[in-house]
């Protein structure tokens, strides 16, 4: 590798560094209808909701993202390259999804699933809990806990203690 190539590397790598850093969360944003627990389906990010995480971060660090898909008989495959002002790029290699149907719907689906994964994984995002901690305080997470282990405490039904050997 070449001095000019080495430092045209870095100048991505330090780039996509900063960016990570300023990544936001990944919250949950959609319903999947289809898995339902106590009449609720399960919360997820979707594709949007993990675009909006980072482009900001991104395009502030002159990193852009692209995906694209490669051939696959049985599923779909998609590459996620984050491309820099400088002209380099880097693969964060190709994510395979297998088809659950082989229809047009089965194809997009299985296309949406492997782009939020791919991005997930190339970015290192991990969806936040949708439990609203974190639109909350310190002060009023704490004092939340607080509320939760007085609660714990108050339904315990201890009656009596014994001191160890009486």
């Amino acid at each position: 590798m070449t001095e000019k190539t080495l430092e045209t590397v870095s100048n991505i790598y330090e780039a996509f560094v900063n960016a990570q850093k300023a990544f936001n969360p990944a919250i949950k944003n959609a319903e999947n209808s289809f898995y339902k627990k106590n009449g609720k389906g399960s919360a997820y990010v979707d594709l949007a909701g993990c675009y909006q995480a980072i482009m900001t971060a991104l395009h502030d660090n002159d990193i852009a993202v692209i995906q694209k898909t490669h051939d696959c008989e049985h599923g779909v495959k998609v590459e996620t390259v984050f491309l820099h002002k400088s002209g380099t790029d880097f693969s964060a290699g190709v994510f395979y999804m297998p088809l659950a149907k082989q229809d047009p719907h089965g194809y997009m689906g299985a296309l949406t699933y492997a782009r939020r994964g791919s991005l997930m994984a190339a970015c290192g995002l991990a969806p936040e809990d949708d439990d609203g901690n974190s639109a909350m305080s310190e002060e009023q997470k704490t004092e939340r806990q607080n509320e939760s282990l007085v609660n714990k405490m108050e339904s315990s039904k201890v009656t009596s203690i014994k001191k160890p050997g009486a």
